[in-house]
């Protein structure tokens, strides 16, 4: 299994991932609009997207967001989204993002990376493994505009 940062190349095999993710959290499958937003992200270069592939196939990505701390005076990353295909899960592609997303936050020491999920999510078991913390000082709220 490889690891890299998705280009426009990988542009097919991360939307159909991309895909797959929203449909997981109960979006209409639309590869096309899946396309267009990764391009945008790619382009504007907002986001960071790793992708993995095992034997040339897309089996997993992650999507990390800049933040900043203001508090620390510290950048920091959202990890946003993170999917392996269904055929893949449970061979450690998913912490291997994660590990790789952590990575990235040593080498430009970052405050940290910061997971946001579901509540149902199964995957809180494999953050809590690697050593993420439910932050019990701090709540999110959501304004629609």
């Amino acid at each position: 299994m490889t690891i890299t940062r998705a280009k426009l190349k990988d542009l097919n095999d991360l939307a159909s991932l991309f895909d797959a993710y929203r449909v997981f959290y109960k979006q209409n499958s639309n590869i096309d609009v899946a396309k267009r937003f990764l391009k945008q992200r790619m382009i504007k270069n907002d986001s960071i997207i790793y992708i993995a592939y095992d034997n040339d196939e897309a089996v997993g990505f992650t999507q990390l967001y800049p933040l900043f701390s203001s508090v620390s005076i510290k950048p920091m990353y959202m990890l946003n989204d993170l999917f392996v295909s269904s055929t893949h899960r449970g061979q450690g592609i998913g912490e291997a993002l994660i590990e790789r997303a952590k990575q990235l936050c040593q080498t430009e020491n970052n405050k940290g990376l910061a997971i946001q999920t579901a509540f149902n999510n199964p995957a809180q078991h494999l953050y809590e493994r690697l050593g993420f913390k439910k932050d019990p000082d701090l709540q999110f709220f959501w304004s629609n505009k």
